[in-house]
């Protein structure tokens, strides 16, 4: 057994052994690979600095004997520091530095629901505990009364985990998934498509996506035909990356054609949209706001006739930078400039 170097016990703290720590809540913390692998390290090299949380589980204790009486601490569940125990056997280290608390399951949930103890939760694990709660007979407004919350907090955490289907919820757990991803894309999806959100979430844990493109993703299955999301739902990375792939074909052939092929682009694109006016256009029955539209109409067709006089002129810009050449310089009258001082001023 690997020994990390040992920390001085706070008075309250004991040093007790992993397998006597019941892991009852083990399935409402996220795994994080990353921050166990850090914490071993620190560990490993400083020491367990913060001691493990655990209180009594009154059951156990109560059923347990006097020749039993020994193995009263296995009545006791940890409350907080499940990364901590994951580091711990990591490094090879059976004993935990551990604060007993004189409480029962249920005010030790909350205390860590208040906050007042260790590291932020997630959503998704407030939600979870919030669950274990209502196994335990709490209802909403008790565990709001007790937790310094309010109820519409509790509810919208609790809402949090209802929708979700347990697949996803494990995802979450596992670290697979993030809880935004599983709440703003997995869960939409399965209630359109059950099918292919568990598609999605088995591709997901082959290859993992992150959030961003995750987002990207779902933005294109909004949009996509049925046959393309069946390929989507199948090959989620490879679609990304032939999206990918297109998006930087269309910036080098953006930088390739220049401001004046940008240009070109643009105006195929008004003529197509255009065209397509007229044939709405065609295909209604009555015209009740035809003034409106041909007044439109001559508006659009003033702006493209001064387009082209400027470009027959040689262009929108004026190479002399002379503010009073250009668009309008054949135009009788000349606008005064801006910085010109007055007549009088010069006599």
């Amino acid at each position: 057994m690997l020994e990390p170097e040992q920390t001085q016990d706070l008075p309250g703290e004991l040093r007790v052994e992993l397998h006597r720590l019941q892991l009852r809540f083990a399935d409402t913390r996220v795994r994080e690979a990353r921050a166990i692998e850090q914490l071993a390290r620190s560990i490993q090299s400083c020491g367990q600095l913060v001691a493990c949380i655990a209180v009594r589980d009154l059951d156990v204790v109560e059923a347990a004997t006097e020749e039993s009486a020994a193995r009263a601490i296995d009545g006791w569940v940890l409350i907080d520091g499940y990364r901590r125990v994951q580091a711990l056997r990591r490094v090879g280290c059976d004993l935990a530095r551990v604060q007993l608390w004189n409480c029962d399951v249920a005010q030790g949930l909350l205390a860590v629901l208040s906050g007042s103890q260790g590291r932020a939760y997630a959503p998704i694990e407030q939600a979870l505990l919030l669950r274990e709660l209502q196994v335990l007979g709490l209802s909403r407004h008790e565990m709001a009364r007790r937790s310094g919350r309010d109820v519409s907090w509790i509810s919208r955490r609790l809402q949090l985990v209802s929708e979700l289907p347990d697949s996803v919820l494990a995802a979450v757990r596992e670290g697979t998934l993030s809880c935004w991803a599983a709440t703003r894309v997995i869960s939409p999806l399965a209630r359109a498509n059950s099918e292919h959100a568990e598609a999605l979430l088995a591709a997901v844990r082959e290859q993992a996506l992150s959030t961003r493109e995750l987002r990207l993703w779902l933005q294109h299955y909004q949009g996509a035909t049925r046959q393309t999301r069946e390929r989507m739902v199948q090959h989620p990375k490879l679609f990304l990356q032939a999206q990918l792939a297109q998006e930087q074909q269309s910036d080098e052939e953006r930088l390739r054609a220049g401001p004046e092929g940008q240009c070109l682009q643009e105006l195929q694109r008004l003529r197509w949209l255009l065209q397509r006016v007229r044939e709405r256009l065609r295909g209604l029955s009555t015209h009740d706001r035809a003034p409106e539209l041909v007044e439109m109409l001559c508006c659009v067709s003033a702006e493209l006739r001064d387009w082209r006089e400027e470009l027959q002129r040689g262009g929108f810009h004026d190479h002399d930078r002379n503010p009073q050449c250009g668009a309008h310089a054949g135009r009788p009258g000349s606008a005064v400039a801006r910085d010109q001082p007055p007549a009088e001023a010069l006599a």
